[in-house]
């Protein structure tokens, strides 16, 4: 930055100029953390490779529009020494001024958000075929062009593509993806990165020194991190601060004007919730609100921490961060070595549910403190690895063991077997059974009911047909019908289906074949979809089956006379009675007559 914008705003009987509109960039060398598109437009302009329309993305404040008016620039640049368009421009040239202030007349500035169509970009169609009147070049700049409408954005397009030698265009927009690809492959695009907290403190101290405020560091790091990369935001920031403070810009006062938690005090926060310790958290939360902490704010800030800690788990250099405090640099690498990624990935989750919960509360502080209290309890428990891991550990091996276990028994001395070393004996109202905790020795031996010991552990099924007498045994007739209609055999092993399924079969049929196969047959199945179309259902073997009888049965020499004798008469079912047919003869369903139910037909 200059001197120049500073005495400008200090003239006499001048009004006031915000600090994002006094320290604008005017030139390239001023815009910082966009290297890589200076660099683009350097070489391009150094070889007299200037494209004809320009498209510039970012998130607000990054330097868009800025971008925009510096490059108008450099192609209209013009002094007595150089008359070519370039980006050095030492000193102010013939149109510069003009333009930077916006009031070129060959430099247009449009908002699309106010102007989306047609008739607007009409005119600019209209009055591209006249040459610039003083500048070089007639330059279009068109702001939050992701704004126009769909006829605005196609009236633009043959002068986009092919427009005359002197007029150039450049857009700016936030919603890239807004922008019809049409107009997007006729532009080269830049997309414009936030700007890296580092770069923004050290910035806001460069402009803090020529206004000749003094800033403290944690401010200027609050700053930048609540700008979250936007250069405009972060001015605007300071020139609160500035004048919250009086001139004197204090960690104290940001935190207060943006109702933020304090960072040690959040960090302590979150040793509290870690340890579980609901009651100091509390304490702590209730600490930070009556300071003027925002419970959303402060809910924010524990999150952020625990991506801190999570990420320098997995990159150490992140410590090195030029917003962080000591303490939450130190503290955090503690965290890091000492909680596992499970616990901190869960503490994540709960909180990015838990600050909508707030946000939408009429009574956030209450909201606030039940996540807190949530997070607590959350801490003392095992994850699921932790806990399948402990009853390893705990469940007894096979036969017995020295560790003695706890197990529910009757009062009746006669199903103890095992040396009772202490006993509780719970009253129980209402004269019922007592029951006792008997601690013993060796895990007594306890038969299993006479119905368990005679049915096999392992049902065996080879067919769908098994599948389906098992639901039919179960009485589970929805799961049956499904399975006849819907499932086409692949494959089946022990333990393994291979199945393939109708258009029609429901999304949770494999589940269910996969769950219900185990409770019904006493052992895990793995039910998997094949790329195979499988052989024919069930539902359509029956009804091949009975087409076939009924085809038998017309040629069949008596069903053939009753035809004859009945005109109109035709053969809709065949049915072989029990005691007609043999061990081995399958019985046919009977099959839905459907219609024919309301003819006079004979079968």
């Amino acid at each position: 930055m200059s001197e120049a914008g500073s005495a400008e705003g200090r003239k006499a009987g001048g009004a006031y100029r915000v600090l994002a509109r006094k320290y604008r960039p005017a030139d390239f060398s001023d815009l910082i953390g966009q290297e890589p598109m200076v660099r683009t437009l350097t070489n391009a302009f150094a070889s007299g490779r200037i494209a004809q329309a320009w498209m510039l993305t970012g998130v607000r404040g990054v330097g868009k529009t800025t971008t925009a008016r510096i490059l108008a620039r450099a192609l209209n640049y013009k002094t007595a020494d150089i008359d070519r368009p370039t980006v050095e421009l030492t000193e102010l040239g013939e149109n510069c001024k003009a333009i930077m202030e916006g009031r070129h007349v060959d430099v247009v500035e449009m908002d699309a958000a106010s102007h989306t169509g047609i008739d607007d970009v009409r005119e600019i169609i209209e009055q591209v075929r006249y040459a610039p009147v003083s500048a070089r070049y007639k330059v279009y700049i068109i702001d939050e062009v992701h704004m126009l409408s769909t006829q605005a954005f196609n009236g633009l397009l043959k002068t986009l593509e092919e427009p005359p030698p002197h007029v150039k265009f450049i857009f700016a927009t936030t919603e890239i993806r807004k922008v019809p690809i049409t107009v997007l492959s006729r532009c080269q695009r830049f997309d414009l990165r936030r700007v890296e907290a580092e770069q923004l403190v050290a910035h806001l101290s460069k402009i803090a020194g020529l206004e000749s405020i003094s800033v403290e560091d944690d401010a200027l790091a609050m700053i930048a991190r609540a700008a979250e990369g936007s250069v405009r935001d972060s001015l605007s920031i300071l020139d609160q601060a500035i004048a919250h403070g009086g001139g004197a810009v204090t960690a104290e006062a940001v935190r207060q004007m943006l109702g933020l938690g304090d960072r040690g005090r959040v960090v302590d926060l979150f040793e509290h919730v870690m340890k579980g310790d609901a009651a100091a958290a509390l304490s702590e939360f209730r600490g930070q609100y009556d300071a003027g902490a925002d419970p959303v704010s402060v809910l924010t800030d524990l999150a952020g921490f625990t991506h801190l800690v999570t990420r320098l788990k997995f990159v150490p250099a992140a410590a090195r961060d030029a917003t962080l405090t000591p303490d939450e640099r130190e503290r955090g690498v503690a965290f890091a070595a000492a909680l596992s990624v499970r616990v901190l990935s869960r503490a994540w989750q709960m909180l990015l549910k838990g600050i909508p919960e707030v946000q939408e509360s009429n009574r956030p502080v209450s909201a606030a403190e039940m996540v807190l209290i949530r997070l607590a309890h959350a801490a003392q428990l095992p994850t699921l690895d932790e806990a399948l891991k402990s009853l390893d550990e705990a469940a007894p091996s096979v036969g017995g063991g020295d560790a003695p276990r706890r197990v529910p028994a009757p009062s009746s001395p006669a199903n103890g077997a095992g040396a009772v070393t202490s006993a509780r004996m719970p009253a129980m109202g209402g004269g019922g059974q007592t029951m006792r905790l008997v601690e013993v020795a060796e895990p007594a031996f306890v038969p299993p009911p006479q119905a368990e010991v005679d049915r096999p552990s392992v049902v065996p099924v080879e067919s769908l047909a098994d599948i389906v007498a098992l639901a039919d045994q179960q009485r589970d007739i929805q799961f049956k019908v499904q399975v006849k209609r819907c499932v086409r055999l692949v494959r089946i092993e022990p333990g393994r289906l291979d199945v393939g399924l109708t258009y029609d079969a429901p999304k949770t049929l494999l589940n269910e074949l996969t769950t219900k196969l185990k409770a019904w047959t006493g052992r895990p199945w793995l039910v998997s979809l094949s790329k195979d179309e499988g052989g024919e259902t069930l539902a359509e073997q029956e009804t091949a089956r009975r087409e076939n009888a009924i085809l038998d049965a017309k040629a069949d020499p008596t069903v053939a006379a009753v035809l004859a004798k009945f005109p109109g008469a035709r053969v809709i079912d065949v049915r072989i009675p029990d005691s007609v047919a043999g061990p081995g003869t399958e019985t046919l369903p009977a099959a839905d007559a459907g219609p024919a139910a309301d003819e006079d037909e004979q079968d």
